[in-house]
């Protein structure tokens, strides 16, 4: 094994066991100035996130496009394959993601719209329900006079203000579609010279080759298949908020939809809207409902079929993985929590995909296919073990 490798010999090994075992802990060559090389790392790793900070409205956006571009690659391969001229390909390409961004822009807009339509309307109950909430906390000893006040002078118009100023950062600004647009026009443009490049950079440099096409696939898996599962995940909770008579179902189906693509907080984000309008239509019996019916369409969608679909796409530990989303969405903005498991794959492509003499640490970052059979291997050990123990036990009583 890797760890085994080349390893000086302990000056004062351990007496052998029975085993054979000399009890030697391996050693490794260090490095005098490993110290200085790992604060230089991490200075420059300060240094490159207050940058993408600084130009966020830019990275944001192109980062995305790209993505998208991943994504749609495999439309422009079927296309030439078939026979279909290069820029006639190009062009599918491009209009293929923009009836995709103009048909969820339209969404967007439908839903905010009755967003706005439906807020008026229950603002007395909101008002309410937060004054309520406030008493409640108050009883336990938690002082919510703010929130007491915020809710006895509760105006819809400004939330809704607030919700398009955040609905305009992600889809509306001008700025951010010509972006997105321009560079997926030049990106498709483009993409068709990437598998001859890849092809001449192979003999010289086969690892980075490597890695870049694997990246490419892992980011196209994971975003296709979130699609995928979020339209069924947003669909199955619009019908069930519209049996359970939950206003704004549609929205809140729409929310669903778009939070599947944040790990683990996701959810957690889409449940609140139709628990609070729910509670205010039904009571508590409607909020229990929703609670159930999101609680088992995200644990079938999200921890049963997409870890099964995706595979090995996404290497990365749950930990990362839920920092990640906190890291990016602080560093970039809300698209940062959207696009925070591909952001943190391009990390790791640049710091260990490519970089053979960082192999060692893909196990802590979330592979551990093969620490999973080390344990079940253990763990069969101790079972046979236990086994044994308890049949001597036996023996030993009966004689």
């Amino acid at each position: 094994m890797w760890w085994t490798r080349k390893h000086s010999k302990p000056t004062e090994p351990a007496d052998a066991g029975d085993d054979g075992d000399d009890g030697s802990v391996p050693t490794e060559t260090v490095s005098e100035h490993r110290n200085a090389f790992i604060l230089l790392g991490l200075g420059g790793a300060a240094i490159a996130t207050f940058g993408l900070a600084a130009i966020a409205g830019i990275f944001g956006p192109v980062f995305f496009a790209l993505v998208l571009t991943i994504c749609v690659h495999p439309l422009r391969v079927l296309l030439e394959r078939r026979g279909v001229p290069r820029g006639i390909a190009t062009g599918s390409v491009i209009l293929a993601v923009t009836i995709l961004l103009v048909g969820f822009g339209y969404l967007v807009l439908v839903a905010f719209s009755q967003f706005a339509e439906l807020l008026p309307t229950f603002s007395a109950e909101i008002s309410a329900f937060g004054q309520e909430v406030a008493k409640w906390l108050a009883t336990i000893g938690i002082n919510a006079d703010e929130l007491h006040n915020f809710f006895a002078n509760f105006d819809p118009s400004s939330l809704i203000g607030v919700l398009g100023g955040v609905v305009g950062g992600l889809t509306g600004t001008i700025t951010f579609l010509v972006i997105i647009f321009t560079m997926l026009l030049l990106m498709a443009m483009d993409a068709g010279f990437i598998p001859t490049l890849f092809r001449q950079l192979y003999p010289t440099r086969p690892l980075v080759v490597t890695s870049l096409i694997g990246y490419g696939s892992n980011v196209r898996r994971y975003m296709v298949v979130t699609t995928v599962l979020g339209v069924a995940q947003g669909v199955v909770n619009w019908i069930a908020l519209l049996i359970l008579q939950v206003p704004g179902a549609f929205i809140w189906g729409l929310l669903a939809f778009v939070c599947s693509f944040i790990p683990n907080i996701g959810y957690f984000i889409a449940i609140i809207p139709p628990i609070v309008f729910g509670g205010l239509v039904g009571g508590w019996p409607t909020v229990i409902a929703v609670i159930v019916v999101y609680g088992v369409i995200n644990a079938v969608i999200q921890s049963v079929i997409q870890p099964r679909v995706v595979g090995r796409a996404v290497s990365l530990s749950q930990t990362i993985t839920f920092f990640s989303v906190l890291f990016w969405a602080v560093v970039i903005g809300p698209i940062g929590a959207i696009l925070a498991i591909p952001l943190s794959l391009l990390v790791r492509l640049m710091l260990v995909d490519t970089n053979p003499r960082m192999a060692w640490i893909r196990p802590m970052l979330g592979e551990l296919d093969e620490a999973k059979e080390v344990m079940a291997e253990v763990d069969a050990e101790y079972k046979a073990a236990r086994k044994t123990r308890k049949a001597e036990k036996v023996r030993s009583n009966s004689a």
